[in-house]
């Protein structure tokens, strides 16, 4: 496959996130709740990790957000699983009202995070792990740990391991790559480290995202806190980073089968909705993936983009009832 013009992709992990306002547009209206921690989770290391559950019923949901997600990024999805599971979203280290963590923050350091905030959070299973964008390569990683304990995994629109090289072998150089939005990163953090923001200067204004006009105060001061803080910024570069090829190796080194682990892909039919063949080989990337499951599937989701899971909550919430019901009646054998 080839194109008559030379294209770089932004990877999907990026796509609506290339400044924190586009984030924050995609995401829904914040309780005055989220302006606190929710429960602070002591790792062995002294550091605390921010969890927020809610709801009864087993399996126990975990859900993992993408570049840049706090566990804010889940609200409308776990509003609909709570009815019938418990289910637990966090901060990842050095978001929102966790600590920062010892670099680099790739994938294996991510995965050990969780799986030692959830045994410090007695947050038990089993689980159904649930991944956006990146975050499907995290939990990937921490059912690796957990093998007995992951019943299954719902993975929204997930990036996948080498997915650069993927990319490039068919677009060629650069295609795929995460520098644009390293480079604002970057800057932000630069900017941050000089107690520069906000900043009206061109390219640093997204630094700070623009508070709602229904935003509650304490929220809107949070949400401030977080984007002035430079360890934030330092957080984004390490984890973009790590992602090719560190954090991509550790899976390859991992398992590369689930056996017949209910797995559900989820993508988005939009995420490359200007660029056919992109969006063909994001499609075939994410049937590779399902594959490596005998009870693995793959959907596309009709008219949405890369932040599904905030467009078609009922979508993924539908996609993790059907993940827990299958996961509750398997062995744990795997």
């Amino acid at each position: 496959m080839t194109l008559n013009r030379p294209l770089t992709f932004v990877i999907a992990l990026s796509l609506a996130l290339l400044d924190s306002g586009a984030l924050a547009r995609t995401q829904p209206k914040a309780s005055e709740a989220s302006a606190q921690p929710g429960q602070l989770a002591r790792l062995p290391d002294g550091r605390a990790l921010n969890f927020r559950c809610s709801g009864k019923g087993s399996p126990t949901v975990i859900l993992e957000g993408g570049y840049a997600a706090t566990s804010l990024a889940w609200t409308r999805v776990r509003a609909q699983v709570e009815r019938t599971n418990r289910v637990c979203t966090y901060d990842r280290a050095g978001y929102g009202f966790s600590d920062p963590g010892p670099l680099p923050r790739d994938g294996a350091a991510i995965a050990r995070d969780l799986d030692r905030g959830l045994r410090a959070a007695r947050i038990s299973g089993p689980f159904v792990l649930v991944g956006h964008s990146a975050g499907a390569l995290y939990v990937r990683l921490l059912s690796n740990r957990r093998p007995l304990e992951v019943v299954g995994m719902v993975l929204v629109d997930p990036s996948v391991e080498h997915q650069d090289t993927r990319f490039a072998e068919v677009f060629g150089p650069g295609a795929g790559g995460v520098a644009p939005i390293r480079r604002k990163a970057a800057a932000c953090l630069e900017a941050a480290e000089l107690k520069q923001l906000p900043s009206t200067v061109a390219g640093l204004q997204n630094c700070v995202a623009k508070p709602r006009p229904d935003q509650p105060a304490k929220v809107t001061a949070a949400r401030l806190a977080e984007s002035l803080r430079a360890s934030t910024w330092r957080t984004q570069v390490s984890e973009l980073d790590s992602l090719w090829p560190a954090t991509s190796d550790q899976i390859a080194a991992g398992r590369q089968t689930y056996g017949d682990m209910p797995l559900i892909v989820l993508t988005a039919d939009g995420t490359y909705a200007n660029a056919a063949p992109a969006q063909a080989l994001w499609q075939n990337l994410h049937e590779e993936l399902a594959a490596r499951s005998s009870a693995g599937v793959n959907r596309v989701v009709a008219n949405s983009s890369h932040m599904l899971m905030n467009e078609h909550p009922q979508v993924v919430a539908a996609a993790i009832a059907e993940v827990s019901a299958t996961g509750r009646q398997s062995s744990p054998s795997r």
